[in-house]
């Protein structure tokens, strides 16, 4: 009797697996209509950041810039909003900043959150030349707006089952030098000199209430040869995310880029999202085995045009375009 109530309890074991088994397989396997993401046109989008010039705060570059973003996500039919604030920097500036945030299917409950920041570093501080020299910020900055963008372009095309917001930060990346790490007291209700639109809009949402079910940050995410590895502070608070981007990657084909290895963790817009606004938020950003974070290039004159690669735009664009369009 026993060995019969055992051979009974495998079997359903096996068929209850085998039903399991079955629906992630019809999961992965369902055919959605997904916009095809356009590499060129996000090599656009990075271009004409290029051309107004480094996108530091308080210039016209930066005004320029803004406005320009603005004007394109209306074109898209997004619902725009300025969240305009002031900060002051580790050098004593005060910064007129602003957030801007696109929202897509605005009625929809469930939304998907995407984010880039879109102010340039005021010096190349890690140069070794011109150290105190404005840069372009194509990969750091323009990239992951410019893939933004061209998102945003197809969203207006076709709608997704969800809704989604896209934030472009303001003030992320005026942080202290080098030198001067740790050196400088924060004022009250600052948690770090970096990523200051990021920690704005955790405490002030553009709308009360707020929340996603997920976001995805993208930080340096357009220089030839990237790789991204999976961030450790996404790892912690948002695995299942993780998961589902690298997988996207690797189903359609950019396993090469997004690489299947963990890395520590890093100080970015994802941090204060994550930890104030309580949306769990991944960061998708360049990393280097040897190197670490951010490449040779990182905060210096070599961070220009001629680093930018259609393919690496292609791959990013196109996975977080597939991860939207596949939500339900």
């Amino acid at each position: 009797m026993l060995n019969r109530i055992l051979l009974i309890f495998a079997f359903g074991l096996f068929f209850s697996c085998g039903q399991e088994s079955k629906k992630e397989e019809e999961v992965s396997t369902r055919v959605v209509n997904v916009p095809l993401f356009n590499g060129d046109s996000a090599y656009f989008f990075v271009e004409k950041q290029v051309k107004f010039g480094p996108r530091v705060p308080n210039t016209t570059s930066h005004q320029a810039a803004g406005n320009y973003f603005v004007d394109q996500f209306n074109k898209y039919g997004a619902v725009v909003i300025e969240q305009k604030f002031e900060a002051v920097s580790f050098d004593g500036q005060r910064l007129s900043l602003r957030n801007i945030i696109a929202s897509f299917n605005p009625a929809q409950q469930k939304r998907i959150l995407l984010a880039a920041h879109w102010d340039t570093r005021p010096f190349a501080d890690k140069d070794e030349v011109k150290p105190d020299a404005p840069f372009d910020g194509a990969d750091d900055g323009a990239s992951g707006v410019g893939v933004l963008l061209e998102v945003a372009r197809q969203l207006s095309k076709q709608a997704p089952t969800v809704g989604v917001d896209i934030i472009l930060f303001d003030g992320e990346d005026w942080g202290e030098k080098n030198s001067m790490s740790n050196q400088i007291n924060l004022p009250e209700g600052l948690q770090s000199w970096w990523c200051l639109g990021s920690q704005y809009w955790s405490k002030n949402k553009h709308k009360k209430n707020y929340s996603a079910y997920y976001g995805i940050l993208l930080d340096m995410v357009g220089s030839k040869r990237a790789h991204f590895y999976r961030e450790g502070l996404s790892l912690e608070f948002a695995p299942a995310i993780v998961a589902k981007v690298w997988n996207t990657a690797a189903r359609i084909g950019y396993s090469d880029y997004f690489v299947k290895q963990n890395s520590g963790e890093i100080t970015d817009d994802h941090q204060f999202v994550n930890h104030v606004a309580k949306i769990p938020m991944i960061d998708i950003v360049h990393y280097h085995p040897v190197l670490g974070y951010f490449g040779d290039y990182h905060h210096t004159q070599k961070d220009n045009l001629d680093l930018i690669s259609k393919e690496t735009l292609q791959a990013v664009g196109a996975t977080i375009t597939n991860v939207i369009y596949y939500e339900e």
